[in-house]
């Protein structure tokens, strides 16, 4: 009998994480969760599957020799795609994807022949590079089309293309894409990065940073003007291109979004009758454009929907935001299409970019608004929120600069910074009617709000205790926007019930980690975790105090505490033999990085079927009950959830906990 794909999975999967040196064996009883991304795959054949392993593993020796070399992802982005097909038996077609495989090694040892010259590096027309990801050390891999007649030794616009969404879209898909075919949008004046945007996740999580870090990879190979980069996607790539756009609209001189989602609610017709728990509301407010849109305005920001396509509801609800601004949407809607561009729509749409590249990004626009909803996402421009009165509620900073002087109104901002390049030693920033003189040696100043009023802070000075900053203001899928390190337990839990658990759920998170974010998780038993890891990593504890180490060591520290009979959260009591917490928050042993308590990614496999519902699932906390096993929706029954205050203590009133 042949065995299925997730036997074959879980042997691979166990294989490569026992080279690695720890392999987390998943509890027997608990039934799998069928994954949806990517799709379900042939069953590779034999011969070639034992094949395409001994040229992998002939390689792995040049590949281990060449690893410091700076170009080695260049060649990484091949064998890993191997690896993971292998892995996770991703042959949709046998034959053409053995194929692939075959080209990609191919490509991967042609490569390693060429590493000291690299003369792909000085290629035109379709090249195809990699990067190394700070957040798991992951050879991601991105596309580029230059045209041949661009001068490179001149400062070049970049377009950066999001895709759409391919159940199948895996690394030897996306790697082949790239190398034979230039896309819709290849103007022959600019440079286009093909992004991957880790696969299908809509270009968040993971995915999000992947496009900034690619952008950030072209500019150091090639010259690439920082005032002429244009954000430009179609369907999941439309919906990228709104949320992208609206977190990160400073970096980007123009941003065209051709259909896609820009909110979960509506996008998925839920009726507060459908809606989830409180929370996961709340959390919405992490990637729903509409929720900051004002950041937009000081850029050109485009929408296109085909007249007859069904996506064109994503596009009115920007519409919607705009009008409620005060402003009007330049929406392109091309005649008798649906979900597609129409050819000449699109040339209208490039000609409107290609305005926009001229022009370049505006340096440092005199009116700006910054709207956030999280310090995840602080800063536009000159602009920076560096504390909240309330995370999650509509946090704005209208500013107005008139020389020298800077005038600032603000809705739940109690900290912010003002870079305006033409403050001076005269000026003054005027904040909710409050003036505030600059004076000199401040040309960045921070102020804070006390009681009401405001006044000048150091801004090097560090907050006294613990309050949520930029990067350190969860929710729990945070902790996996930075370098994070899986702990799992060398003991064993006196608790059967949440031995098992534990046992099935760190398995899980590791395998989706690879499966959906394509790279693999680093992992380490508690007894095998060193001081530079503490410093380097959002460490991600398995287990419990009596399994392991550094939870025994940190438990005192949190503000759930979790005994060997109960788990006490605030006035709450949870029976210990059949409750497990889960939270994030600042490592008690590096406040620099974050703790987490047993999680993976919060938003699972049945949020897979559409990227819209690719959102966090839990938000700083949460107990869960194990009298249900884990699943595709949730690791089990959320006995009660919610959100640490901005100073990370349980909050008094939260009614998201309740």
């Amino acid at each position: 009998m042949r065995p299925t794909r997730d036997q074959l999975r879980a042997v691979l999967l166990a294989a490569s994480i026992l080279i690695a040196g720890t392999a987390p064996l998943p509890a027997a009883d608990i039934a799998p969760i069928p994954r949806l991304l990517p799709a379900a795959a042939q069953v590779l054949p034999e011969p070639d599957r034992q094949r395409l392993a001994a040229v992998l593993a002939a390689l792995a020796p040049r590949l281990a020799a060449a690893a410091k070399d700076p170009r080695i992802a260049d060649v990484r982005i091949f064998t890993k795609a191997v690896e993971l097909a292998l892995q996770d038996g991703e042959f949709f077609d046998a034959v053409k994807d053995t194929a692939l495989a075959d080209w990609a090694l191919k490509e991967a040892a042609q490569r390693l022949d060429q590493l000291a010259a690299a003369p792909w590096a000085a290629q035109k027309g379709l090249v195809v590079r990699g990067y190394l990801s700070p957040v798991d050390g992951a050879a991601l891999p991105y596309g580029l089309v230059i045209p041949e007649k661009l001068d490179l030794a001149k400062p070049a616009a970049l377009y950066v293309w999001l895709h759409g969404r391919d159940e199948r879209g895996t690394d030897l898909h996306f790697l082949s894409g790239c190398a034979h075919n230039r896309g819709e949008v290849h103007p022959d004046d600019a440079i286009v990065l093909q992004a991957f945007g880790r696969g299908c996740v809509g270009f968040k999580a993971a995915g999000e940073l992947d496009v900034l870090d690619a952008i950030t990879d072209a500019q150091a190979h090639y010259r690439i003007d920082p005032a002429r980069i244009v954000l430009i996607g179609f369907s999941m790539g439309g919906a990228g291109a709104k949320h992208l756009g609206a977190h990160y609209a400073d970096h980007f001189c123009a941003i065209s979004c051709g259909a896609g989602f820009a909110e979960t609610a509506h996008y998925n017709k839920l009726t507060p009758e459908t809606y989830p728990p409180p929370w996961e509301q709340t959390l919405w407010g992490l990637y729903d454009a509409p929720d900051y849109v004002r950041n937009t305005f000081a850029v050109q920001f485009s929408c296109y929907s085909g007249e007859k396509d069904a996506q064109i509801q994503g596009a009115r609800m920007m519409e919607e935001a705009y009008t409620a601004n005060g402003r009007t949407l330049r929406h392109f809607i091309g005649p008798g299409v649906a979900h597609q561009y129409n050819p000449a729509t699109l040339k209208e749409i490039l000609a409107f970019v290609s305005d926009a590249v001229v022009a370049g990004r505006p340096a440092a626009p005199d009116t700006l608004t910054l709207q956030t909803r999280t310090l995840r996402y602080d800063r536009l421009f000159w602009l920076r929120a560096e504390g909240l009165e309330h995370h999650w509620a509509d946090a704005r900073i209208d500013a107005q600069a008139h020389g020298a002087d800077v005038a600032l109104t603000t809705t739940n901002i109690t900290r912010l910074r003002v870079a305006w390049p033409h403050l001076g030693a005269a000026s003054v920033v005027t904040v909710d009617g409050q003036k505030v003189a600059v004076g000199p040696g401040l040309p960045a100043p921070s102020l804070a709000k006390a009681e009401g009023k405001w006044s000048l802070v150091d801004a090097k000075a560090p907050v006294p205790g613990l309050r949520k900053v930029h990067g350190l203001q969860g929710p729990i899928d945070d902790a996996f926007m930075g370098p994070f390190l899986m702990v799992l337990p060398s003991g064993r839990s006196a608790q059967p019930r949440v031995q098992r658990w534990v046992e099935f759920e760190s398995a899980h998170a590791i395998a989706r980690w690879a499966g959906l974010m394509r790279g693999a998780a680093r992992v380490k038993t508690d007894k095998e975790v060193t001081d530079a890891d503490i410093r380097d990593y959002n460490l991600v504890l398995w287990g419990d105090a009596a399994s392991n180490a550094l939870i025994a060591k940190v438990a005192g520290k949190l503000p759930i505490r979790w005994s060997d009979q109960d788990i006490t959260v605030g006035t709450r009591h949870f029976s210990a033999a059949d409750h497990v917490p889960t939270l994030i928050f600042p490592n008690p042993l590096n406040p620099a990085r974050y703790v987490v308590l047993n999680s993976g990614l919060t938003f699972r496999e049945a949020s897979d079927r559409t990227n819209s519902l690719q959102n966090p699932k839990l938000p700083d906390w949460a107990v869960i009950d194990l009298a249900k096993d884990p699943d595709g929706a949730a690791p089990g029954v959320i006995a009660a959830a919610g959100f640490f205050s901005e100073s990370w203590d349980l909050a008094v009133e939260d009614p998201a906990a309740k």
